[in-house]
């Protein structure tokens, strides 16, 4: 075979199938798909089958939403049963009355049901011990491999091709860019290359030489012998006993998330892992690690202890190790990946193809889809041993409740700051972003303010010590270990007009200058949010979020690839510490330690020494107090904190954390990339206008509308212990008129701030929807 093909899409399982028929929805013909061996002989055939759309993330709601609005229109057996999940204690109904909060602001049907309403409708379930549930109506089940055939039918009637028994053995790259995919049959020229290649993504993204961070993990469930004559059984979860069932015929299909997993192999990560015959096969029956999910699932249907086994289900299932999608553009140009899909990929399948179809024809998704890209995958996932930690912590903990605040565990602690041994003898909490340990707060400030503790999941992992680090910042002097934050140098003949292209602001002022800028995406989306420095006439330093420096580099990259811009742009981040001292005193601290002036204005920067170290110094704040952030090279970090700790005593300086840093920005009104801002929001509703430049030409600004109906709010609420988390629904006058981007307690303000996108302006009456009760609020004003 030699062939060419515009896109080639490897792997014919539901993802490549779902890629395929969403890009000829999209106008595109020339599409080849490559499969192995038969179609859905990966993982799709064995599948469970189940398909849930409320999902803890908005984004991947609506997408779940999109794979059932496929479902009905596909003649791919799709059973429309509802879904029921149980609370088997009270914090799981905790969470339930959440969910059902995050549901009306997509319209989905969910609502609390009875105990005696969740028996009616699932009559094989024991009631014990059951606090409560939710029913979804339009939740239900599908067989994965008519869906595979039904969505590649529908593809080749768009004008797709299927090429069965064809196994990828190299993808050649030229100049950064895919050129050419190598099978056994012959090769395929190429523009566009789709890893859709399931547990064997990582070994076909090797060929190009990108690192997939997956992990084929062993799930197993049971198929029972029929045994009931109830028709159209509800899908059914258990989160507390580990289990989920669903409707097979008369019987029922078990499985479940264990406790102590399996991956397939630890040894995942060579090229041999995964025998090159395993097409269409099954794993061994490992009953003794499925006996705890066996033994949970009695619990819950008592006939399950009776009835006979048809057959056991041991497939492996490709796992990210955050349990989020693998998807979108890697560092090669024109390589993508739809991979990852963590055991629920059926029910994502419809919305996967259809933002990875538009990432491929028009540039980005629609939808906000960041926390999916592989692009959030930092260096630390090029281990294989740390990404096989990441992968087993959360298999093991996928039904546990994920309360604010909560960390986790594997693989630490790996980056830390030169300051790290400090922080931990004078008694920090530390929480983790992006494999870097960072200070949360400091226990040995926390002596007092138990009075403001936040009722419920707010409460949780909270510590008075924030409360104290918050204030000491308003009213003397807080310091602040940033050396996590992302640093992109960007250099070279082209750097200053690639970032003015780039950038809404203007960027390429002063030697000197700091700005505050967006990037957008050519919808006018906030892409990324970062400070661009000026270093010298061809030098530019950025600093953007700890968790987005791999998505800004890769943005960056790939817009100086598309303009051939003579540039280089590297990440820098562990060059640097970064020290922010901010407050009434900071001028007082500081000043004794240079003999350099102080004078340089807000949004400039300088070098000057503090200390015996030289320091580039930066009067930026975010969290509205005067003061610096210090940049020093790595190995000076600690010497620079010990002489700021030192000379910042005596004024009464107090070392805060992460968490203080939130709560002080929530009453300043900095929104954060990822939640306030985003992809699908515009510097114009998010209360940005004052960055943008209109009198220049830079991507995105022609899809830009300076007065957009709906902005970002900033509310307070009437209750200052109900504390909004993020994705409550705001109504106004009874109707849901949008959903809290994030909130938290403002201690010197108070009181419980939220942020909203609302229509609604200044003085309006709201309610919040805080764990099923509305608590009334007041929008205070725009985000300023």
């Amino acid at each position: 075979m030699s062939d060419s093909a515009r896109i080639v899409i490897i792997g014919g399982g539901v993802g490549g199938a779902s890629v395929a028929y969403h890009l000829t929805e999209l106008g595109e013909r020339d599409v080849l798909v490559l499969e192995r061996d038969e179609l859905t002989s990966g993982s799709t055939f064995h599948s469970a089958g189940l398909v849930g759309q409320l999902r803890a993330d908005p984004t991947l709601t609506r997408m779940n939403q999109h794979s059932v609005d496929l479902y009905r229109r596909l003649d791919a057996g799709w059973t429309e049963c509802g879904g029921i999940k149980l609370a088997s204690t009270p914090e799981r109904m905790e969470e339930i009355r959440r969910q059902i909060g995050w549901a009306r602001t997509f319209g989905l049907p969910l609502e609390e049901i009875s105990v005696a309403e969740a028996v009616e409708l699932f009559p094989l379930m024991d009631p014990t011990g059951v606090v409560g549930a939710a029913y979804l109506p339009t939740d239900g089940q599908i067989d994965p491999s008519q869906l595979c055939y039904a969505l590649a039918a529908a593809a080749r009637k768009g004008g797709a091709r299927f090429r069965t028994g064809t196994r990828v053995v190299g993808i050649d790259v030229r100049d950064g860019r895919v050129t050419r995919v190598r099978t056994d049959q012959g090769d395929v020229d190429c523009e566009i290359v789709v890893n859709c290649g399931g547990m064997f993504a990582a070994e076909i993204g090797r060929m190009a030489g990108v690192r997939i961070p997956i992990v084929p993990m062993s799930h197993q469930y049971v198929v029972t012998e029929g045994f009931h004559e109830h028709g159209k059984l509800p899908t059914l979860r258990d989160p507390d006993l580990l289990v989920y069932y669903r409707q097979e015929v008369q019987g029922l299909v078990m499985g479940g998330y264990e406790r102590h997993c399996a991956p397939w192999t630890t040894d995942f990560d060579r090229y041999d892992a995964i025998p090159a015959d395993f097409n269409g096969r099954l794993l061994p029956e490992d009953w003794d690690r499925f006996e705890e999910i066996s033994d949970n699932s009695r619990i819950r249907v008592p006939a399950m202890a009776e009835v006979g086994i048809r057959k056991m289900i041991n497939g492996p299932e490709a796992f990210t190790p955050d349990n989020e999608f693998c998807l979108g553009e890697t560092e090669v140009g024109g390589l993508y990946v739809a991979a990852g899909f963590c055991a629920h990929g059926i029910a994502g399948a419809g919305g996967i193809g259809m933002v990875m179809a538009e990432w491929i024809v028009e540039g980005e998704p629609s939808l906000d889809v960041w926390h999916m890209d592989i692009r959030r995958f930092g260096r630390q996932y090029r281990s294989p041993s740390f990404t096989l930690k990441r992968s087993i912590e959360n298999y093991e903990t996928y039904y546990d409740i994920r309360y604010p605040g909560h960390e986790r565990s594997a693989g630490r602690p790996l980056r830390v700051s030169p300051v790290y041994g400090w922080h931990a003898r004078h008694g920090a909490c530390f929480g983790e972003k992006s494999g870097w340990e960072r200070v949360n707060y400091y226990e040995t400030n926390g002596t007092q303010g138990e009075d403001e503790r936040p009722r419920g999941w707010a409460g949780r992992h909270w510590s008075p010590a924030i409360g104290a680090e918050h204030r000491a910042t308003r009213e003397t002097a807080g310091l602040f270990d940033e050396t996590s934050f992302a640093k992109i140098e960007v250099t070279g003949p082209d750097a200053a007009s690639l970032l003015e292209w780039v950038c809404d602001n203007r960027v390429a002022r002063d030697v000197g200058a700091v700005t505050y800028t967006q990037a957008l995406n050519r919808r006018g989306g906030i892409e990324c949010d970062f400070t661009v420095t000026r270093r010298g006439e061809r030098e530019f330093l950025i600093v953007t979020g700890t968790a987005f420096g791999s998505h800004d580099l890769g943005w960056l990259r790939k817009q100086a690839r598309v303009r051939g811009a003579d540039v280089r742009i590297a990440d820098v981040t562990g060059q640097y510490a970064c020290f922010a001292l901010w407050g009434p005193k900071a001028r007082d601290i500081l000043s004794g330690l240079t003999p350099d002036p102080l004078d340089f204005a807000f949004m400039t920067s300088r070098e000057i020494t503090v200390g015996d170290v030289p320091v580039l110094a930066m009067r930026v704040t975010f969290v509205g107090e005067h003061g610096w952030e210090l940049y020093c090279s790595s190995e000076y970090g600690m010497a620079l904190w010990q002489t700021l700790w030192a000379a910042g005593e005596p004024h009464g300086l107090v070392a805060g954390g992460y968490k203080a840093i939130e709560s002080l920005r929530l009453e300043k009104g900095y929104r954060v990339w990822g939640s306030d801002i985003g992809p699908e929001t515009t510097p114009y509703e998010a209360g940005l206008g004052f960055c943008v430049k209109p009198d220049k030409e830079f991507l995105g600004g022609d899809a830009l509308d300076p007065d957009p109906a709906r902005r970002l709010r900033c509310l307070t609420l009437d209750d200052p212990r109900a504390v909004a988390l993020g994705n409550e629904a705001v109504r106004v006058d009874g109707r849901i008129v949008g959903r809290v981007t994030s909130g938290g307690y403002g201690y010197t303000a108070r009181t419980s701030i939220a942020y909203a996108y609302l229509e609604a302006g200044p003085g309006t009456r709201v309610e919040v929807d805080v764990f099923g009760t509305w608590i009334p609020g007041t929008v205070v004003h725009a985000a300023s």
